[in-house]
């Protein structure tokens, strides 16, 4: 099957494994419920959960019932962040994905608690999922990345520093270590979770982790990249935000055509390093080519 095809495919399997996941809308606090789905079924490329997918399947991993959870989980978690991200305090961006962003329609206080919710939910989701898992020790360590890469130590950590150094000029060091973080942290633990719940060993769980790194890298610089080049209707959302906000970025400091070599550097790494396991995952091959040459 012709790769974008197959991308549309995944993308919409994707689709319905969170779809089953979502809280019901009902109750008294139906309201927060309401800007949770709103978040989260904006739209999105989906990609963690299908690195999450394609890791598991690299590695010959069979049981979809036991990552789909963490599949749905870990896009909740990325969600919050972005709830989170939009709101005034942060970047104060109106539209996300090419729609109003979830403070902007249902009111600051209720965009706070939607991005609360988004991750609490994620942890009622994975933990009711290594109770019923067919390996609950695997299970367990995977739900300990989970949320040892969301935290302090992984993406809110690097969004800590972000907030802090904002308007002021960065290293490269500093500027790698929030990206590393801020970004990376998420797509290391999709991978990282993709081949713990497949039983790999704990060095091939480290070199995922490198992998996961170098993507993870790589597809915030072309961020940064298409902040500056894109094009606004593709993208959903306002360019040059991190001009408006003062941000030191990889672009910003070494130019356009420079980060876009690191880019291709980092993934090529990448593939290098996947292509030397035992079994192959062509899609997962293409997928990495294709995140460092979108445009949206």
């Amino acid at each position: 099957m012709e790769f974008q095809a197959e991308l549309k495919q995944k993308v919409g399997y994707i689709q319905e494994v969170i779809r089953k996941y979502l809280p019901i809308e009902e109750g008294m606090q139906k309201t927060v419920i309401e800007a949770m789905n709103y978040s989260v079924m904006g739209g999105g490329k989906r990609i963690r959960p299908l690195l999450m997918l394609e890791t598991y399947r690299l590695f010959n991993g069979k049981n979809q019932d036991d990552v789909e959870p963490f599949m749905a989980a870990m896009e909740f978690i990325h969600t919050y962040s972005l709830v989170h991200d939009d709101l005034p305090a942060m970047d104060d961006d109106e539209y996300r994905r090419g729609r109003k962003t979830t403070h902007v329609m249902f009111g600051e206080a209720m965009g706070i608690l939607a991005g609360d919710a988004l991750l609490n939910y994620s942890y009622e989701v994975v933990s009711s999922a290594v109770m019923k898992s067919s390996n609950t020790v695997l299970a367990a360590r995977a739900m300990t990345i989970l949320s040892q890469k969301s935290g302090i130590y992984g993406m809110l950590g690097g969004q800590v520093v972000d907030v802090e150094n904002e308007g002021q000029p960065l290293s490269k060091e500093k500027i790698e270590f929030i990206h590393e973080l801020k970004t990376g942290a998420l797509i290391e633990a999709s991978m990282m979770i993709g081949a713990i719940l497949a039983g790999c060993s704990k060095e091939q769980v480290l070199v995922v982790r490198r992998i996961g790194q170098q993507i993870g890298l790589a597809f915030q610089i072309q961020d940064d990249i298409l902040d500056v080049v894109g094009d606004e209707q593709k993208l959903g959302k306002p360019v040059k935000s991190d001009e408006k906000n003062n941000k030191t970025t990889y672009v910003s400091l070494v130019g356009v055509e420079k980060a876009k070599r690191e880019v291709e550097r980092l993934s090529n790494n990448a593939i290098e390093t996947l292509q030397r396991f035992q079994v192959r995952n062509i899609f997962l091959e293409e997928l990495v080519k294709h995140l460092i040459s979108r445009d949206k």
